[in-house]
């Protein structure tokens, strides 16, 4: 059970010293409490407190860590079953299937998809980030494949599948530092695979025939001193794998059932032959829940939709999106070279600059500060104004940059050029189009005015 900042206080050391950051402990206490802060911080607690309420205070979903580096993948850490309630913390992880006994041309074309399908959206970089490897039962193939796709995929953590403890043993000690997951801990090897699992260090993905199954699996791991692990209810259709995800996920949020209290990986590759119908499943499954899904092959068509809806549930609701008030040089410019004005809104920065871009036409792209509301819901929120305009043109330092004087403002903030030129008199406003989409027909006519 959580505990309130009261109570977290008592166990403090009560000093006000201000060294966790926060000016009091009462303060510090109710930020553990709310989450907001973590009990580490306090250089005085001792190592019981921190225990005591590092327990209470750990979300629900455990947080589950593999790799390292740029290889480094984080699932867990979820508090909630809504999006809205709070937000969800760590995104869906994608991971490819490689098996050992496919062909080897087979697995470097797969490899170097993983490698060459990176995208850029509203700027974040999105990618695949896992590969799982597939024990075919040849313990000497499946090593040497770990240690290929270690080399070749150097930003992938990697996910170990294999029920034989000795073949598990080999490929875990191969990926050294690049903690794996090993997941094949069933009920008749889950004593031998936590053994190992605290030899290496590495988290245990638990599978069952089903989640009644599962959760004597992860009862069994537990009670061994795993306390790190990913689970899979065993299902492999898409009804069944979406239901057992909303079960385990309201039984650890709701009841705080702690077998089920773990990120879940689910097999969209074992549930069809139809690479679409795969991606299809993959993204009800990320919808709801999944931790980890393993696709049999990825391919650009089918994969950046899929990355689109993870960026898209796993953004915070209540934090938007933002670019940093600046100007943006776009194609080179020089000082004969338009000036236009939006909000620092993550979407419209991007869409923006991209038609600037395609236009071909050397611009100066002024980014304001709206704390991430868009154009008009920042011009009604008073964080887009003619005075605020104004004072953040000033202050750019765009004047220095070029020759004229003539500002290029949406079209949607079309009612505010007359304000805007009392504040501005040595500018001349232009209202630029209200869609995006129409900036370079209007920027390869542009003309600075006389």
């Amino acid at each position: 059970m959580a505990l309130t900042g009261i109570q977290i206080l008592k166990m403090l050391p009560k000093k006000n010293c201000g060294e966790c950051g926060i000016p009091t402990c009462l303060a510090f206490a109710m930020k553990v409490a709310a989450g907001q802060a973590e009990i580490e911080t306090c250089p005085y607690v001792s190592d019981e407190a921190k225990a005591t309420i590092g327990e209470a205070s750990a979300p629900p979903i455990r947080t589950i860590k593999l790799g390292s580096g740029d290889a480094e993948f984080i699932s867990g850490g979820e508090t909630c079953l809504f999006r809205h309630e709070k937000r969800f913390e760590h995104p869906t992880g994608i991971a490819l299937l490689v098996r050992s006994d496919e062909d080897e041309a087979e697995i470097d074309g797969k490899l170097k998809r993983f490698n060459d399908l990176e995208y850029e959206r509203v700027g974040v970089m999105m990618r695949t980030n896992l590969i799982a490897v597939k024990d075919a039962g040849d313990g000497g193939a499946f090593t040497a494949l770990v240690n290929k796709v270690l080399e070749a995929a150097p930003k992938a953590a990697i996910i170990l599948m294999s029920e034989d403890v000795e073949n598990m043993k080999a490929a875990a000690e191969a990926c050294g530092e690049r903690t794996p997951l090993l997941y094949g801990a069933t009920a008749d090897n889950a004593e031998a695979m936590a053994a190992l699992a605290k030899e290496v260090g590495a988290p245990v993905g638990a599978r069952g025939r089903n989640i009644d199954d599962l959760v004597d699996v992860a009862s069994t791991l537990l009670d061994g001193g795993i306390k790190d692990m990913m689970i899979d209810t065993g299902a492999r259709t898409m009804r069944a794998a979406f239901e057992d995800n909303v079960v385990a996920r309201r039984a650890a949020v709701k009841e705080k059932y702690k077998p089920l209290g773990f990120p879940t990986i689910t097999f969209p590759c074992e549930m069809t032959d139809d690479p679409m119908m795969e991606v299809m499943i993959a993204s009800v499954l990320m919808a709801k829940y999944a931790g980890i899904v393993v696709l049999s092959d990825i391919q650009g068509d089918l994969l950046f939709p899929l990355l689109l809806e993870q960026l898209n549930i796993f953004t915070d609701p209540q934090r938007p999106m933002v670019v940093q008030e600046d100007i943006y040089p776009i194609n080179g410019p020089d000082e004969n070279s338009p000036v236009l004005i939006t909000c620092n809104f993550s979407l419209t920065y991007f869409i923006v600059s991209g038609e600037i871009e395609g236009s071909k036409v050397p611009s100066w792209l002024l980014i304001k500060d709206t704390e991430g509301l868009s154009v008009l819901t920042a011009w009604a929120a008073g964080k887009f104004g003619a005075d605020l305009i104004a004072m953040f043109v000033n202050k750019s330092g765009i004047a220095d940059k070029v020759k004229h004087r003539e500002l290029i403002i949406p079209g949607y903030l079309a009612t505010i050029k007359g304000e805007l030129e009392e504040e501005l008199p040595d500018w001349t406003i232009t209202i630029g189009p209200r869609e995006a989409g129409h900036l370079p027909a209007f920027l390869k006519e542009w003309k600075p005015a006389a």
